[in-house]
């Protein structure tokens, strides 16, 4: 399916992050499509059926390991490179029918409300995204992310802080029928690990 389809919009040429992030998978990047350590413990937990949306999933080894247990994945990211790199090895693995790559900016993506049994993200932040992919959940569904904090701007100058989480982010921002299982900050990597699920 094409990104407007999945409720995205293909990112200008120019967008800076689709240029920043091509260059990277560009560049001799060779993926090991390990999954996220927060995909394989949220798909080892009770989840309704439904399917997952795995955000800013890049080379994704967690949509990967998701379609593999028989789930169908929408996997957004801007770099067209990154989702060619999952979707070849989606096929080579006989998983292409169940992974639908997106191509579009996070940041006019949106999803129907209730949509996915997990939504996942690890390794990007914006307030009003994650807002969305939590109306996303549905009931007794699984909310994940994984992103930097502010403490990882004293090794990292040039990151924003419009990337980092504040002290409590995210689940200070989580509405009340969500309860908190999990969030951990991660000193080694200068990220914050959460995850929530709806009631």
């Amino acid at each position: 399916m094409s990104a407007t389809d999945q409720g995205g919009r293909v990112p200008p040429d120019g967008h800076p992050d689709r240029l920043r992030w091509n260059a990277r998978y560009a560049s001799g990047f060779s993926p090991s499509f390990r999954p996220h350590p927060l995909a394989v413990q949220a798909l080892d937990m009770d989840l309704p059926d439904g399917p997952v949306a795995d955000l800013a999933c890049g080379a994704s080894g967690s949509a990967l390991l998701a379609a593999a247990r028989g789930r169908a994945v929408t996997a957004v990211d801007i770099s067209e490179l990154a989702l060619a790199m999952l979707s070849d090895e989606a096929r080579r693995r006989g998983l292409q029918r169940l992974i639908t790559e997106v191509h579009t900016d996070l940041a006019v993506w949106s999803a129907p409300p209730c949509s996915y049994a997990l939504v996942l993200c690890t390794g990007w932040w914006d307030r009003a995204v994650f807002g969305a992919a939590a109306g996303a959940v549905i009931r007794g569904g699984l909310l994940g992310w994984e992103a930097f904090t502010a403490e990882a701007r004293q090794a990292r100058a040039d990151l924003s802080p419009d990337w980092c989480l504040a002290p409590g982010e995210p689940a200070s921002l989580l509405a009340a029928d969500f309860a908190v299982l999990d969030q951990r900050d991660l000193p080694d990597r200068g990220r914050r690990r959460f995850l929530a699920r709806r009631q």
